[in-house]
């Protein structure tokens, strides 16, 4: 079993004043918060070993676990209140060992299936996959002739780029490309992975949708109310 850890330490700002109180990764969808929805997702799939990085309110965090019943191995780590990803990553990689990880945040949610994930991740023995995801459009979509429009599409998922959708395969050998806390997992080591040819994208086509804002918690929780929740397995 290949264990998961979730990086769910941020202050989740853009969520206005709903994360005053409590840490992004708690905010509710249905009643459940979506660090469990995240944590569902992978014990689906096999999964069930958690390594859980935290920092802003920590202890709502390990508050709510204390009581939560589950047959899941869940192990709550703080690393820091102003840690940046990529730091805390290399915090929880020393607890982990020399061992392949799943790595994730606490904020985004999908329908990826996560075994292919990996078989994708092992057949082409690199250190590092990440999934690539096609974000959705914050306006509705115009497609134009001239001055007239041919198609409307309100909020569509666009298909002309990829984006990190948060799903990683990660080999131990990364945590050498991490020098310091205070850095980015998405920017110095992911980019020198890349340089070196160590950086894949398993190319994701289905649902992907992060919770950034108040807008997107009320899509999700749209979706799930109305029963049409496609990370629900």
């Amino acid at each position: 079993m290949i264990k998961t850890i979730i990086l769910a330490g941020g202050y989740g700002t853009r969520l206005g004043d709903v994360t005053d109180t409590i840490p992004k990764p708690m905010v509710e969808i249905g009643g459940i918060p979506i660090i469990v929805h995240i944590m569902n997702h992978y014990a689906h799939y096999g999964h069930n070993e958690f390594y859980i990085a935290l920092g802003y309110k920590a202890d709502y965090i390990k508050k709510y676990f204390d009581n939560f019943n589950s047959k899941w191995d869940i192990k709550l780590i703080d690393t820091g209140v102003d840690t940046q990803t990529g730091g805390r990553y290399k915090i929880i990689s020393k607890e982990i060992g020399n061992e392949r990880a799943f790595l994730t945040y606490g904020d985004g949610l999908s329908d990826i299936n996560i075994n292919k994930l990996l078989d994708f991740h092992i057949s082409n023995k690199k250190i590092i996959t990440v999934s690539a995801v096609h974000p959705s459009a914050r306006f509705g979509e115009l497609h134009l002739e001239g001055d007239r429009v041919i198609s409307f599409k309100e909020k569509p998922q666009l298909q002309s780029g990829w984006i990190n959708g948060g799903f990683f395969v990660i080999e131990p050998e990364f945590y050498n490309f991490i020098n310091k806390q205070d850095v980015m997992l998405e920017r110095e080591p992911l980019e020198a992975a890349a340089m070196k040819s160590e950086l894949y994208a398993f190319k994701h086509e289905g649902f992907w949708q992060c919770m950034d804002t108040r807008r997107d918690h009320h899509l999700l929780e749209t979706l799930w109310q109305s029963n049409d929740a496609p990370w629900k397995f």
